[in-house]
């Protein structure tokens, strides 16, 4: 099948490149994101850094929708998101675990910064893989089904608290 565009005949193959986004923008795009959520974590105050992982990861979906070209409602993103990690038991009771440990002087402001930034980064890596796979496959916000993205989540969890451990230490991590 070929298309037009800008007056050029073009194959399918290259049509889909031109609308799709480059692999490695999507990447940077989570990766800024996942340092920004790593980041709230160091605020001291109990449920600020919850709230600002919220609107991060809200914004990261937000612009994985427009790289893939994907109509954004900040309503509908708001109810998948909390669906999606409500059923991520671990991670959801995590943040707020390590924001209440904020409320404990010395030790427990240290444990719930350093674990809220792991829980933080973790958690928005894992969001942005869910989605950026999910647009990638053509689909929209009306057709996720957080049910079946638990799965897939809860792997890039794992593999995002890899990733923020090392981040978090200060090493460049590639991919």
């Amino acid at each position: 099948m070929q298309e037009t565009h800008e007056n050029k005949v073009i194959s399918e193959e290259k049509a889909v490149a031109l609308f799709e986004p480059a692999k490695e923008k999507v990447e940077k795009l989570i990766t800024k994101h996942v340092y920004a959520s790593m980041g709230m974590g160091i605020i001291p105050i109990p449920f600020v850094d919850f709230a600002g992982v919220s609107a991060i990861q809200l914004n990261l979906i937000r612009k994985l929708a427009q790289e893939y070209n994907v109509p954004f409602s900040e309503d509908m993103v708001k109810s998948l998101i909390a669906a999606l990690l409500g059923g991520a038991a671990p991670a959801s009771f995590g943040s707020y675990m390590f924001s209440m440990m904020k409320t404990i002087p010395i030790v427990g402001t240290v444990a719930g910064i350093a674990g809220a930034s792991l829980v933080g980064g973790a958690s928005t890596y894992a969001v942005g893989k869910v989605f950026s796979r999910h647009f990638a496959e053509g689909g929209t916000f009306l057709t996720f089904d957080p049910e079946k993205a638990k799965a897939f989540y809860a792997e890039m969890f794992r593999e995002g608290k890899g990733i923020a451990e090392v981040k978090g230490k200060g090493q460049r991590v590639e991919g």
